[in-house]
């Protein structure tokens, strides 16, 4: 006889779907690729700001710094949105008795 009760294990099943949705949402790329381009976003901005006249002078008086920086933070703040927007969800766990359908391929 098992020594972990019916309830035991949907407990310990309940616990770990919770940490695999928060650890999907902790890594989802939306985030990582959204932070990386607004931080960058921000360095290069921050260059296009304090530029010398020499340099925007060899860029044909182009500020091409500010430019770039300004959109990469407009494409990290998308980044950023879309997460919040549309977060990601679990997929629901088949019932008992249900078989779990192979993905379509394609």
């Amino acid at each position: 006889m098992s020594e972990y009760s019916e309830r035991d294990v949907q407990r310990a099943v309940t616990e770990l779907e919770h940490k695999s949705a928060t650890a999907a949402r902790l890594f989802d790329i939306r985030r990582i690729i959204g932070a990386l381009f607004v931080l960058y976003g921000i360095i290069v901005t921050i260059a296009g700001i304090t530029v010398s006249d020499a340099n925007l002078d060899k860029a044909e008086g182009i500020n091409i710094n500010l430019w770039t920086g300004l959109g990469m933070l407009a494409l990290g703040l998308f980044f950023l949105a879309w997460l919040w927007l549309r977060p990601l969800t679990p997929a629901p766990m088949p019932e008992e008795g249900e078989e779990q359908q192979p993905p379509p391929s394609g």
